[in-house]
């Protein structure tokens, strides 16, 4: 029967994520008792050897068995959902990787906008590529988790191009190990006549779960479901549940981890969502900017319907006070005050126009 030489596991490229998790696989064994080039045998019995070559034969096809590792996975979601609340709130910073000026509001500064969403202390703050340094180069552990955006799209416009697309960063995983991502996102997008697009994200998808999976780093996929692109012009969230809950059920058959999806037009529905999603935690996102009672009262009423937490961009990063909005929410997700405490924090909290007020 042949062997595999211990020392390749040991001098495994660790770059590779395949490889990262024979790594991890192969720490759980005992090394010394293994079989090696030298054939230097330590177990005793003939039945010992054959258990011992097992798991070593085990740990080569560690890619492939991939459910021993599930449990490697949930210390990084550990890091994005409270350990007391078992919620989780998300503040979405990636607007920038979109080209789209609208999106800017707020952010023209990120140096000083992670700065203030760190004092506000959010769960978690996902950027891109580019920005998530700002993010992980400030000293201490007691900051916000990294919830890394793998792709980027020319979906958002008020005039949609004939040519969309949406394409993943190159050496997605890796790149998220680099920058100590909790979790990866990537969108599904279902946009009127554009199959395309929903083709490139299924690809997309299909590339990311093997990979997140070998390096035991968790895949949030974001369905969303467009409104037609007339009158008002530009991205706008469909609110049909009968059009929202399709689009969940697949990206739990992709293999999400985590999913973050649009709010549907009636709230007290959307424990449908919830359902769809089965074991799978579910994050709603905050959709474009509404007043402060708005969106308090819609985030009760969804947490209320058993979602794990929020992904909110726009209405913090574009309030007026962007820390008392990140801290009152903080407060209704993870200790469910009521909406009127959290206005009156708010209220209570010092405000500032933007997020770059104070520079």
């Amino acid at each position: 029967m042949r062997r595999f030489p211990i020392k390749a596991v040991r001098n495994l490229t660790v770059s590779h994520p395949l490889n990262l998790s024979l790594i991890e696989h192969s720490r759980n064994l005992n090394l010394e008792q293994l079989p090696s080039d030298s054939k230097e045998h330590v177990p005793q019995s003939s039945a010992v050897k054959s258990r011992e070559r097992d798991k070593l034969r085990n740990a080569t096809r560690a890619h492939r068995d991939i459910p021993s590792l599930k449990p490697m996975k949930s210390y990084r979601l550990n890091r994005l959902f409270n350990a007391k609340s078992g919620h989780c709130f998300d503040v979405a910073v990636d607007h920038g990787f979109f080209n789209e000026n609208a999106f800017l509001n707020g952010i023209e500064n990120m140096d000083t906008t992670v700065k203030t969403l760190v004092e506000a202390d959010p769960d978690a703050i996902q950027l891109s590529v580019g920005q998530a340094p700002k993010l992980q180069a400030i000293p201490g552990k007691q900051k916000p988790a990294l919830a890394l955006r793998s792709d980027v799209a020319n979906v958002y416009g008020t005039a949609l191009t004939n040519e969309l697309f949406s394409k993943i960063i190159e050496q997605p995983v890796e790149q998220a190990i680099r920058l100590d991502a909790s979790c990866i996102v990537v969108n599904l997008f279902q946009i009127p006549e554009h199959a395309e697009v929903a083709a490139q994200c299924i690809d997309n998808i299909l590339k990311l779960k093997p990979l997140c999976d070998a390096a035991c780093m968790p895949l949030m996929i974001e369905p969303l479901v467009f409104a037609p692109n007339e009158g008002k012009g530009g991205y706008r969230v469909n609110g049909d549940i009968e059009k929202i809950v399709p689009l969940v059920r697949q990206a739990v058959e992709l293999g999400a981890d985590i999913i973050k999806a649009d709010p549907c037009d009636h709230p007290n529905e959307y424990h449908r969502v919830v359902e769809t999603a089965g074991s799978i935690p579910v994050l709603v996102r905050g959709g474009g900017k509404v007043s402060n009672r708005v969106i308090l009262e819609r985030t009760e009423a969804l947490m209320a319907q058993g979602v794990r937490g929020i992904v909110y961009g726009r209405n913090i990063i574009q309030h007026e006070n962007p820390k008392g909005m990140t801290q009152a929410l903080m407060r209704l997700v993870h200790d469910r005050i009521s909406v009127d405490e959290a206005l009156t924090l708010i209220e209570a909290s010092p405000s500032s126009r933007s997020l770059d007020a104070k520079l």
